[in-house]
């Protein structure tokens, strides 16, 4: 799937619908968020744990690695691997205790096993003024929301 969003409010609207086509229980889900630097991953990501009811700020998790949430439709964790190295680190972040929440990761090509299993791929890039996102889906739950949210 591929959408141009014109603004940042686009860009909001977008991880809105993407939260509602979900599933209400989100446990073990992971989107990857993917693109240029500052094309808009953290806004999505933003807004996203917004519409899952958190309420105040949502800090980039650029030096905590993980910003954990614990909100009545469950944990959601908020991962920014920019600053990751190795794959290998992940173990010592306590990466296998996040699987009974909900995970949004940012820079996962620091880590390219994630993929593996991730349920989305969200890929933000500069077009001119605008943004384009590709949607990608990399399981079978994630290809079908995709086509909730067309």
């Amino acid at each position: 799937m591929s959408k141009l969003l014109i603004d940042e409010s686009a860009t909001i609207t977008l991880a809105e619908n993407l939260y509602n086509a979900m599933p209400e229980d989100k446990a073990g889900w992971t989107i990857l968020l993917t693109g240029e630097l500052g094309a808009g991953k953290s806004t999505f990501a933003r807004a996203f744990i917004n519409f899952a009811g958190h309420i105040g700020p949502v800090p980039s998790p650029t030096y905590t690695l993980i910003e954990p949430y614990d909100l009545p439709s469950g944990m959601i964790y908020h991962i920014d691997l920019y600053r990751v190295i190795d794959s290998e680190e992940l173990r010592y972040l306590g990466w296998g205790e996040l699987d009974h929440g909900f995970c949004l990761v940012e820079w996962p090509d620091r880590a390219p096993d994630l993929a593996a299993n991730a349920d989305l791929n969200v890929e933000i890039h500069y077009e001119g003024d605008s943004r384009r996102v590709f949607i990608h889906g990399l399981s079978e739950r994630g290809s079908f929301v995709i086509q909730e949210i067309n």
